[in-house]
């Protein structure tokens, strides 16, 4: 069997990002505030929907995903095992089971 070495990627942080994050901390507002309700607006005008909400982690947002479209006890649902925990523990939380499928090599998406 072939090794396979998957390459992460590292995170493009301009000058302009930290000099934002910076002007965000000198503020009171680090988690709620002008700036999360101005990003739920960009994001819903970039998408197209009426409402957007910002969550403060992947996780957050998975479990709002799972729990929003209904998934409850017993429900499958299919996921990669090649993922940060969350993927499934969101779906387990709400008392779902997750069915791992395998990846396709090439792109290491589900098939």
């Amino acid at each position: 069997m072939k090794r396979m070495q998957v390459p992460l990627s590292s995170p493009d942080i301009i000058e302009k990002d930290i000099e934002a994050v910076v002007g965000v901390m000198k503020t009171r507002f680090l988690s709620i505030g002008p700036k999360v309700v101005e990003f739920e607006k960009r994001i819903g005008e970039y998408v197209g929907t009426k409402y957007a909400v910002a969550v403060n982690s992947g996780t957050s947002a998975l479990h709002l995903i799972i729990r929003g479209m209904g998934i409850g006890e017993g429900d499958v649902v299919i996921t990669t095992p090649f993922s940060f925990i969350a993927s499934s523990n969101c779906i387990l939380f709400e008392r779902g089971r997750p069915l791992f499928v395998d990846i396709k090599e090439d792109t290491l998406n589900l098939d």
